[in-house]
């Protein structure tokens, strides 16, 4: 059991008269260290970070005549020891702790540097399981915890990128750092273990088949303070975790201004949703809004594929995200600055589709270098009031299920390459969905109403409207087919779809009323298909 700490007031200035440097990732180290040597302070360090430095030409201790030990273990064991323990532990103002220090030869440390083995770019590399484990860091949190504890007298850098801050502060300190700044570097070590903690016990998870593990950690990195958060009275941050799946986190953003808290939100959907279409079979073009999509559809090029899915709901398309499955070419990037539009984001553009989008200097253009693949498991965590609700991505794929004709009519194979098409897109739809789909295109969309007759409803209403827009005769949800996310829990929302033309439905099936809707369909003569999976997505 610890003992109780005596209140001893930390010091607000600490001189920096030794350092111990021991990294993994060595950016920026040499210059590092010959600024903090020119400014007097002793080098410590071990391994190959020592050696790195000595071959710079500076002088350095090795951490073993502080010791008196040498590394052993392959470099396992070397800093996990009292006098490099001691040294940072220790609470100078404290009689007893300043005893023992003396006692012992402690030197003190006023100063750590010290980043991590890259446990997370190793996992993702697919090494083995010894690999891996080889490359969970022991010394290092050990040493960066117990410098971040006493940050009344010892500073920890653990980034590289703070290097320069360092040495400015010294600098206008004389040699010294305050207390602020060395709570600041503590803060932001004690998230950096957090995260590396978060990514190791993530893995064994995974690696041991365990779905709920009972201590659950998540971490990530600030890529970007935010204007706002989905409105401007709340502060927003953007961090990513390095999963390496393509998509707004890993894209490379071309051109245009940042992009907003919803910018994000909402080109993860659209870039996830395309996702589902194999660029070598089609190409294809989601248009949403406001993580709905208002327009999706394949084609023989991807103009043809943006011309479909923008007939689908034009209104509602401006201002909206677009994502496509293929690279980004002239003529489809001609057409889809004809709209406002707040994003594109596409596998990769060539030259010339991104000298178009270059015109639009807000428009955003990003590119990711691939498709993120829906069938990947993958975990999806959102907040409650007082506790986290975590889940398994949902993975599951149209094309991989075993479809059940449950009505006297099967549809026909153009229906039922329609009724796939549908519920791929009714799974990116929030609930309750009901997509009207001919042709290969969504022709209405009706998404997040209490009730599923109603989204029905809506999804007719805004095919009616965007008729009327292209001055159709009438709404192209005549001769469509329609997917619902879950099943009809009774006949009129089977209904209003047959009212708005459909001609064949997909739908999960397992309510309690299946027989009643079954019995309504073959009464109209159409054709459904049980999925025997449903996609809610609230």
């Amino acid at each position: 059991m610890a003992v109780a700490a005596k209140n001893i007031p930390a010091p607000d200035l600490v001189p920096v008269r030794r350092a111990l440097l021991s990294v993994f990732d060595k950016t920026g180290l040499i210059d590092f260290a010959k600024a903090l040597a020119a400014a007097g302070v002793e080098l410590v360090s071990t391994g190959g970070t020592a050696k790195a430095i000595t071959d710079a030409g500076l002088a350095v201790r090795d951490v073993s005549e502080l010791t008196g030990f040498p590394e052993i273990m392959n470099g396992r064991v070397k800093t996990l020891h009292p006098s490099v323990h001691g040294a940072l532990l220790g609470v100078r103002d404290d009689p007893e702790h300043s005893a023992a220090m003396r006692k012992y030869g402690i030197e003190p440390i006023d100063l750590v540097v010290s980043n991590l083995y890259p446990f997370e770019e190793v996992r993702r590399s697919g090494a083995d399981y010894a690999s891996i484990v080889e490359n969970i860091d022991i010394g290092g949190p050990a040493m960066i915890r117990a410098s971040a504890k006493n940050h009344a007298y010892v500073a920890i850098v653990t980034d590289p990128g703070d290097y320069a801050s360092v040495l400015n502060a010294l600098e206008m300190n004389i040699g010294s750092l305050s207390l602020d700044f060395r709570k600041k570097l503590a803060a932001k070590a004690f998230a950096r273990t957090a995260t590396y903690d978060a990514a190791i016990s993530g893995w064994f998870a995974e690696a041991l088949e365990i779905e709920h593990p009972t201590w659950r950690a998540f971490g990530g990195r600030l890529v970007e303070v935010m204007r706002y958060g989905e409105n401007p009275h709340q502060s927003a941050g953007f961090y990513v975790n390095g999963d390496k799946r393509p998509g707004v986190a890993t894209a490379r953003q071309l051109q245009g201004k940042q992009l907003s808290y919803n910018n994000i939100n909402d080109t993860d959907a659209a870039f996830e949703l395309v996702g589902e279409f194999d660029p070598d079979l089609s190409a294809a073009v989601a248009i949403i809004k406001h993580a709905n999509p208002c327009g999706v559809a394949e084609g023989a090029s991807l103009k043809a594929a943006y011309a479909k899915a923008l007939a689908c709901d034009p209104v509602s398309a401006f201002g909206g995200i677009i994502a496509v499955n293929r690279i980004l070419d002239a003529e489809a990037a001609e057409e889809i600055v004809k709209t406002f539009t707040e994003v594109i984001i596409a596998p990769g553009a060539t030259d010339e589709a991104a000298a178009i989008v270059a015109a639009k200097k807000n428009l955003r253009l990003l590119v990711t270098g691939g498709l993120p693949d829906p069938r990947t498991p993958g975990t999806t965590v959102k907040s409650v009031a007082g506790g986290l609700l975590v889940q398994g991505r949902d993975n599951a794929v149209v094309d991989d299920l075993e479809l059940k004709v449950v009505t006297r009519r099967a549809p026909t194979p153009a229906e039922m390459a329609d009724l796939k098409f549908a519920f791929r897109i009714a799974k990116h739809v929030k609930s309750n969905a009901i997509v009207y789909v001919r042709e290969s295109a969504t022709v209405g969309i009706g998404a997040g109403q209490m009730s599923r007759v109603d989204s029905s409803r809506i999804a007719a209403r805004k095919a009616l409207d965007a008729a009327e827009a292209a001055g159709l005769a009438e709404p192209l949800t005549k001769g469509s087919v329609v997917a619902s996310d879950a099943f009809f829990p009774f006949a009129d929302g089977l209904l209003s779809a047959i009212a708005a033309g459909a001609t064949a439905v997909i739908q999960p099936g397992g309510s309690m009323n299946d027989k009643d809707v079954i019995a309504a369909a073959d009464e109209h003569g159409i054709a459904m298909v049980f999925t025997g999976i449903r996609h809610f997505r609230h």
